[in-house]
């Protein structure tokens, strides 16, 4: 039998806020939280923090001078990774491993720091240190006086839950009792908004409801990005405190014939979730948090997936980026974090593109994420 592994704590920072209250009720709201924010040629809509945690990043950089220096991506998961420790009841000399992982990491500052290169010909003295990827976990082992093991990795969009497929990997292995694991991305840079518009994804759409995640019938692409961090406490055995279990883990890769596609019926994804799922009944399965980026492909093979594996008797299907938009490698923990509430308060938050309503009690939930190379990850968690 696997070890069982309880999910202790989480904690996230991003446009839903960085309370469990403030967040659930964000979700009842079933309002976009997306705004207009400036890029090159005129604006564009993004989930973007709110200013009041935007003013906490700020006290947390003049509180600490050696924050100063560093990206937004790594402050974000700082002050997420503060709060889930603080729930999650261990011990402050606890031994505990940490895996953040990002998408683009410190995407803002390598923008600045290239910039100042190719005006001076020189590059700063904090240029290297400050943009590495390796940034995230070990600063916020340095913040939590950690001295376990700190990872950082990168594996696009399916970066978080990658992160807690690792940190489930050490616990079973007897190598760690436990792991602080999740993403962290900070992606609204011009740059970065550009590069997600040249591949013809970006919503130009003018609405509120820019993103449409879960629209299976719209005709063009309608992502918008996000930013923020999750980050929870998994541990080996169970926990009665625990908010939920993992029940199962699926990873898979496919191969695909672009750096950007995904076959239409998202072989990875049936593979992972049926990896996820192992001999658990398929009606027992309530929900599922889809990954969803709001991409005509991306959203149209998921449900493709999710009908190979389900037929025509589907769980609730839900996502939360039209919501706050994609937050790349933080997607998979935020899309963890609104599976645990709906769990919590049995309570189904749908998707506004979607109609389902809810007609049973939610005990367990599956969540997907993917990336761009054609990687896949699903966790089942129970109540």
């Amino acid at each position: 039998m696997p070890v069982t592994i309880s999910i202790t704590s989480i904690s996230s920072f991003s446009p839903l806020g960085d309370t469990q209250p403030s967040i659930w009720a964000k979700y009842l709201s079933g309002k976009p939280l997306l705004r207009q924010i400036p890029a090159k040629g005129g604006s564009v809509w993004a989930g973007a923090l709110p200013e009041k945690l935007l003013n906490d990043v700020r006290e947390l950089k003049s509180g600490t001078p050696q924050y100063n220096s560093l990206d937004n991506s790594v402050l974000f998961a700082i002050l997420a990774a503060r709060r889930a420790l603080l729930q999650s009841g261990w011990e402050a000399d606890d031994i505990f491993g940490i895996n953040i992982g990002s998408s683009r990491g410190a995407t803002d500052l390598f923008e600045k720091h290239h910039s100042h290169f190719l005006e001076t010909g020189k590059a700063a003295l904090q240029a290297s240190p400050s943009t590495t990827l390796g940034n995230i976990s070990s600063w916020v082992a340095q913040d939590l006086k950690s001295v376990g093991p700190d990872i950082s990795h990168s594996i696009t969009c399916s970066t978080a839950l990658h992160a807690v497929l690792n940190g489930v990997a050490w616990l079973r292995s007897g190598m760690a009792n436990k792991f602080l694991v999740g993403g962290s991305e900070a992606p609204l840079t011009p740059f970065t908004i550009s590069q997600m518009q040249a591949m013809k994804i970006y919503s130009s759409l003018k609405e509120e409801y820019a993103c449409r995640a879960m629209d299976l019938d719209k005709k063009a692409s309608t992502m918008v990005l996000g930013e923020g961090a999750a980050v929870a406490c998994i541990e080996a055995g169970y926990n009665a405190k625990a908010l939920a279990v993992i029940e199962g883990v699926g990873y898979a890769t496919e191969v695909i014939s672009h750096s950007v596609s995904l076959s239409s019926e998202a072989d990875c994804m049936q593979k992972s979730m049926r990896m996820a799922l192992g001999n658990t009944p398929l009606d027992e399965v309530d929900a599922i948090v889809m990954h969803a980026p709001g991409t005509v492909k991306g959203d149209s093979s998921e449900y493709n997936a999710i009908t190979k594996i389900f037929g025509d008797k589907l769980p609730l299907l839900t996502t939360n980026k039209w919501q706050i938009g994609h937050t790349f490698g933080a997607s998979g923990m935020l899309s963890l974090e609104m599976a645990l509430l709906m769990l919590q308060n049995d309570t189904f938050i749908p998707s506004p593109f979607f109609s389902q309503k809810q007609d049973r009690q939610l005990k367990k939930i599956l969540i997907n994420a993917v990336g761009f190379g054609g990687n896949a990850v699903s966790l089942l968690i129970a109540k």
